[in-house]
């Protein structure tokens, strides 16, 4: 359970870091990845507190849209967990190397769990992310879907 801890915070610190060393990297400037389009994969809680040692699939079912317009992405996340749901959430991200790294903070209203805090990661292939809330913690993992 430690080391799952300690796994997490040392994604967090490593994501969080990035924020803070802007505009330092290999070769000078690079193009941002293009990461607008569609994306599926899964959503998962977890919870240290509780023991859960991996972290735990709640909807197996992610998908998201995600559109750049004047450098700030916006991600259309929907799904089904035992109903329908569906989110628009505008992404604070900055280019770091071949990634994106973005951050935030969404009120998803009382009947999903209020604001929550997130930090994300994505490349061409790849978006990743841990988000946290008063009442639940988590992680998120998508890849492009197949043409």
């Amino acid at each position: 359970m430690k080391q799952i801890a300690t796994l997490v915070a040392c994604a967090l610190m490593t994501l969080t870091a990035g924020f803070a060393q802007e505009g330092r990297g290999r070769g000078g400037a690079q193009s941002p990845p293009d990461i607008a389009g569609e994306w599926s994969g899964t959503w998962a809680t977890y919870s240290p507190s509780a023991g859960a040692v991996p972290p735990q699939t709640v909807c197996a079912s992610l998908n998201a849209t995600i559109t750049a317009r004047e450098g700030v992405w916006e991600a259309v996340f929907e799904g089904d967990c035992g109903r329908p749901y569906k989110y628009s959430i505008k992404m604070e991200g900055r280019q770091a190397g071949s990634a994106v790294l973005f951050k935030g903070t969404t009120d998803l209203g009382p009947r999903d769990g209020g604001v929550y805090d997130w930090v994300g990661r994505a490349t061409t292939g790849e978006f990743v992310g841990f988000y946290t809330s008063a009442a639940s913690t988590g992680v998120f993992s998508l890849t492009r879907k197949k043409k």
